[in-house]
């Protein structure tokens, strides 16, 4: 009996040469969240196939359901244009990839994930402000690790002694006390920043200050780090070198 084919939408996060011009690709998929498939490329430089090999273009794949975890696809097509991103915004899809090569798991379904996926890449390529898509895929994608921020803490009322809050990945925030601050090297960041982040994501409202937005940004940085037990992400290489 032959296997079912299955058909859906996809992105190429990461890819890479193998065997008998073929390429070995990491891929966000619709239904299926992040997969590893095997597409034959052909020998020529010109192969239709291999300019569909790229980041950032909407593809439709077709594979058959086979229980094993390489999927041999037996058909690439694009569905519309790349989006185009330049400089910033090229490297911010960058960082978008390589977070979710690195974290997430394969074949778990991701729908909300991939559809923000999507929607980010067309804010970059719009010119939208980068922060802002940045930190909104950042959230979409700790959901989808099953993480989440309890604010709760940063809205209590303490003495006049704690200055604000680390963040601790085990436990929470955690109060930043004025005589502990000056010896403790893990970052802390002030209550009302916090206080706004929080407005921020559960009630919509805007960020106040550029001061505010930069703490959401090292709050999440520090959470990824934490993610990826230390180890650097080469995308963000790409910012320093400018």
């Amino acid at each position: 009996m032959s296997k079912q084919l299955i058909e859906q939408h996809a992105f190429v996060l990461h890819s890479r040469p193998f065997q008998e011009n073929q390429q070995l690709l990491e891929l966000l998929t619709e239904h299926e969240g992040k997969l590893s498939g095997l597409v034959y490329v052909g020998q020529s430089k010109r192969s239709i196939k291999k300019g569909m090999v790229q980041p950032f273009l909407p593809l439709k794949i077709s594979y058959k359901n086979q229980n094993t975890s390489l999927k041999r696809l037996t058909q690439i097509d694009a569905i519309a244009n790349a989006f185009t991103l330049s400089k910033n915004s090229l490297y911010s899809g960058f960082y978008l990839n390589e977070l979710l090569v690195r974290l997430l798991n394969d074949d778990i379904v991701c729908e909300g994930l991939f559809q923000q996926y999507q929607l980010t890449l067309q804010g970059l390529a719009q010119g939208l402000p980068i922060a802002p898509q940045l930190r909104q895929f950042e959230l979409s994608l700790l959901a989808e690790l099953g993480l989440s921020f309890d604010f709760s803490p940063v809205f209590n009322k303490y003495s006049e002694q704690v200055m604000g809050f680390y963040f601790i990945a085990e436990q929470g925030f955690v109060p930043a006390y004025q005589y502990a601050i000056n010896t403790i090297t893990t970052p802390w960041f002030k209550t009302h920043h916090l206080q706004g982040i929080a407005e921020h994501i559960y009630h919509g409202k805007v960020l106040e200050s550029n001061e505010i937005e930069q703490t959401f940004k090292l709050l999440m940085r520090d959470v990824i780090h934490h993610l990826l037990d230390g180890k650097p992400l080469n995308s963000r290489k790409l910012f320093e070198k400018r």
